[in-house]
């Protein structure tokens, strides 16, 4: 019940920024500028398949401001929970990014969209000290087999994993594609980790993470995407806890998406 009302407010709030975030690009298109941004409802935050929320919901929002010189700035939002000792558990995810985008004109049918950038990692309501950096470099590919499909690659670099120190790498591919003009879609998305320090919960230093799922665009609510998929890691469950079991093994996740 929770989860369906936090739903039908997330698409109340997000109607109403469309129509002032309409007016405000307006203004902004005659600097060179636009905005764009979403608010999601997750029934577990998953980021690159490990919970960061204890496998709890989590209620996300994300801006963009891009200019048309390929420069834009994003800020990334979301409440987490580390179920680390009380009082240094951080409770909100804060992650501010700037970076370039610039398609690539390879060829007339090739132009895969290049962005680097670089992204702090920030939780200003902990104690102790959590925030890391990350730098990326990504190219997406679009109608990839099928129309209105998109084929992302990407590389990260950190020289602090997870605030824990340690250069880390993490290489990614992900996959998604619309089913025709049904309004459905599917996603598949495989990502490897590794870092140079044994900082995992199984005391490694790599692993595997996936995500597979499908994906519905609401025609009636302009925006609107629900999506449940299957995410997990290979790591190793072997001694740890329930709940910390739970954040790393493969499990059901379902987002409700709207971007203004």
């Amino acid at each position: 019940m929770k989860f369906s009302i936090k739903a039908a407010a997330l698409v109340a709030l997000s109607s109403s920024a469309t129509m002032a975030m309409a007016e405000d690009n307006t203004a902004l298109a005659k600097l060179g500028l636009s905005f764009s941004g979403n608010a999601a409802l997750t029934s577990d935050y998953r980021f690159r398949g490990m919970t960061q929320t204890q496998s709890d919901p989590a209620v996300q929002g994300s801006f963009t401001i891009s200019h048309t010189s390929g420069l834009y700035f994003s800020a990334f939002a979301s409440n987490v929970d580390f179920g680390v000792a009380e009082g240094k558990d951080p409770h909100l995810e804060l992650d501010p990014s700037i970076g370039f985008s610039t398609p690539l004109n390879i060829s007339e049918h090739f132009k895969p969209v290049l962005d680097v950038g670089i992204v702090e990692y920030n939780y200003p309501s902990a104690t102790d000290d959590f925030n890391w950096t990350e730098g990326y470099l990504k190219l997406t590919f679009a109608d990839v087999f099928v129309k209105g499909s998109s084929l992302l690659t990407n590389v990260n670099y950190t020289d602090d994993w997870a605030a824990v120190g340690g250069d880390s790498w993490n290489f990614n591919v992900g996959y998604s594609a619309p089913f025709g003009d049904t309004g459905f879609g599917g996603l598949a998305n495989v990502g490897y980790t590794t870092m140079d320090k044994k900082a995992l919960p199984d005391g490694k230093d790599n692993y595997v993470d996936w995500k597979v799922g499908v994906n519905y665009a609401v025609k009636s609510i302009p925006g609107l995407t629900a999506e449940l998929a299957g995410v997990g890691t290979n790591i190793d469950t072997d001694g740890l806890s329930g709940a910390a079991k739970r954040g790393v093994e493969t499990g059901a996740v379902f987002t409700l998406t709207k971007t203004f």
